[in-house]
């Protein structure tokens, strides 16, 4: 089994994914953002690969106006090598990787220019995946679009234009149930059909369930049933419900609770699990931890070390917890670890909290550091006093200061990028 994350990485720099207004589309800037974004993807595709993490969406952005006439740029020429790189390090890691194009590509519409429009937009996101020499098995990810008050000619308008496209457009389409139009039963009817792959998304049934109703088991099985040896192994989408926010929105992170009892009814173990989750990659190592054949502390340990000093920021009465937790060299207390500090995500911001992470942090440099940064420390850390500077001000110098003395252990911390 794999779990995976999408498009975004937390706590890992220079990670951004850059985009360009269309006035200021021209060959060179297009050139130049390209670049920054196919690095910021190695950059994802390390990390990945140094977390054993081996589940990925890319962003649709990788590059911009990819499907447009606007981009007159050749940029799986220009930029063939960079393609190449990255996709050796995804090949080499049996990473799966996938595109998920957004609401403007609606392969169902009944007007010809939306509908020519999606196919353009797939033919991009298949040629991104051909440039990372890829096989099959990594997969454009599409909902079946609108129903326009008549859903079956909707579903039979989408099977007519799947025929349009490109055979290698096709052999990476697979089709997700929604949570407004198109439910599971009628997305598997659908696949069954053109003989391709359902993603089952558990919120999206949970909120637009078909009327036979059943529950994710049932689901999970018949989808199952249409994914094939040459698509690689099932894969389903997995999130949960925000409280108090519109239906479908997505949790800030994975509770973990939850997540463990939708995992134990899994019948197939060796499922792929995409997350949609915002704190993305953590929420995949939190579940990846849990749910790990091989558990040892060291994991633990190391997931400590990322957000030990956010924690700290927050509570150190969790953070001595957490502390005394982990002395216990022979357990793996994932789930009492991961609660705690969830639970420390949930506290309020303190001011005196704030000062004591930040003289932690500084500790790493105070016998380095040059009278000058010494000053501008203190003077950040008296103006957030007084009210008159921010807690962002302070943390930006101590990450500058970091960076400068290349202290690796703070990099890969999150207390710079966790707000």
């Amino acid at each position: 089994m794999s779990i995976g994350y999408a498009c975004l990485n937390i706590g890992t720099p220079d990670t951004n994914i850059r985009s360009v207004m269309q006035r200021n589309a021209t060959p060179e800037k297009l050139t130049e953002v390209i670049a920054h974004n196919l690095a910021a993807l190695e950059k994802m595709i390390d990390y990945n690969r140094k977390n054993n993490i081996q589940l990925f969406r890319i962003s649709s952005d990788l590059i911009p106006f990819g499907s447009s006439p606007v981009n007159t740029l050749p940029w799986w020429d220009v930029h063939a090598e960079a393609f190449q790189r990255i996709g050796a390090k995804i090949r080499k890691s049996s990473m799966r990787v996938s595109f998920h194009p957004g609401q403007y590509t609606v392969l169902n519409s009944p007007d010809e220019d939306v509908v020519a429009r999606a196919i353009l937009d797939l033919e991009y996101h298949a040629k991104m995946l051909e440039c990372l020499d890829v096989d099959n098995k990594n997969k454009i990810v599409l909902h079946v679009g609108g129903s326009y008050g008549d859903k079956a000619a909707a579903l039979e308008r989408f099977a007519t234009n799947f025929k349009r496209l490109p055979e290698s457009v096709q052999n990476r389409l697979i089709i997700e149930n929604d949570d407004r139009l198109h439910n599971i039963e009628d997305v598997l009817g659908l696949a069954f059909r053109l003989q391709i792959p359902a993603v089952y998304d558990n919120l999206h049934h949970a909120i637009n369930p078909p009327p036979a109703g059943a529950d994710d088991r049932y689901w999970i099985a018949a989808a199952a049933k249409t994914w094939k040896a040459k698509d690689g192994r099932q894969k389903i989408h997995y999130s949960q419900q925000a409280l108090g926010k519109r239906p479908g929105a997505h949790t800030d992170t994975i509770q973990l609770d939850t997540f463990l009892t939708f995992h134990e009814q899994l019948e197939d173990k060796q499922i792929d699990i995409m997350l949609e989750v915002k704190d993305k990659n953590l929420s995949a190592i939190k579940c990846q931890n849990a749910t790990t054949t091989a558990p040892k502390p060291v994991l633990l340990e190391k997931e400590w070390g990322r957000y030990k000093y956010t924690v700290l920021e927050r509570s150190p009465a969790i953070y001595q917890a957490i502390r005394t937790l982990l002395k216990d060299k022979e357990a793996y207390p994932v789930q009492e670890f991961y609660h705690l500090i969830d639970t420390a995500f949930a506290e309020e911001l303190h001011p005196g909290q704030t000062e004591n992470a930040a003289a932690h942090v500084w500790g790493y440099f105070k016998k380095h550091a040059t009278e000058t940064e010494r000053k501008q420390y203190e003077k950040n850390l008296a103006n957030y006093r007084n009210g008159s500077g921010t807690r962002a001000t302070l943390k930006r110098h101590l990450f500058r200061l970091a960076q400068k003395y290349e202290s690796e252990y703070l990099l890969q911390s999150l207390y710079f990028y966790l707000s």
